[in-house]
């Protein structure tokens, strides 16, 4: 009767571990997952908003600290680039539209960045991260193609060389499409 509790108890016991942990990330090569999420501006968007442009779906952990200011700089720095490129950059972290607010105010940011604070698109691209005691957004970054598909998934990016690392890909796979 011992074995049979014992076994009873691991079994909840992984079975309630697996309902915390996070999604695998989605492959490359696969449809991009939908999503809806408030902006900055408090409004919803969607990732079928931008049908026919190339996605940089980057997720991260906080705003206003300085690994996810440095890479939000990069990425604003290297805007016209995306523009030409017929690419829109889109952050995602578990932070409140407010804060979204006051991080884009502070540092002149006019990509959108999206509130999830349920993690929902976050467990569903599969970067939900601990961090001690909190949740945030692991900083990995998803490039969808202009058909919904992802074609490169970067996992825990360093953000210094991340934009220009992004650039170049996109340079690339735009190139093999041509």
């Amino acid at each position: 009767m011992k074995s049979l509790l014992y076994g009873m108890s691991a079994l909840i016991l992984l079975g309630g571990a697996a309902m915390y942990a996070a999604d695998a990330p989605p492959a490359e090569g696969t449809k991009a997952p939908g999503f809806t999420l408030k902006s900055q501006e408090g409004k919803d968007v969607s990732l079928k908003d931008f049908k026919g442009k190339w996605v940089v779906l980057y997720f991260y952990p906080k705003d206003m600290t300085p690994g996810c200011t440095i890479e939000a700089h990069n990425f604003q720095r290297d805007q016209p680039e995306f523009d030409k490129k017929n690419a829109v950059i889109v952050g995602v972290s578990l932070d409140t539209v407010d804060s979204h607010v006051q991080f884009c105010t502070k540092e002149n940011l006019t990509f959108k960045l999206l509130s999830d604070p349920e993690h929902e698109v976050t467990d569903k691209y599969g970067s939900l991260s601990a961090f001690g005691k909190m949740q945030v957004a692991a900083r990995n970054t998803f490039l969808i193609d202009p058909k919904g598909t992802i074609k490169k998934v970067y996992l825990k990016v360093d953000p210094n060389p991340h934009s220009k690392e992004v650039l170049a890909e996109l340079d690339e796979l735009q190139k093999k499409s041509d």
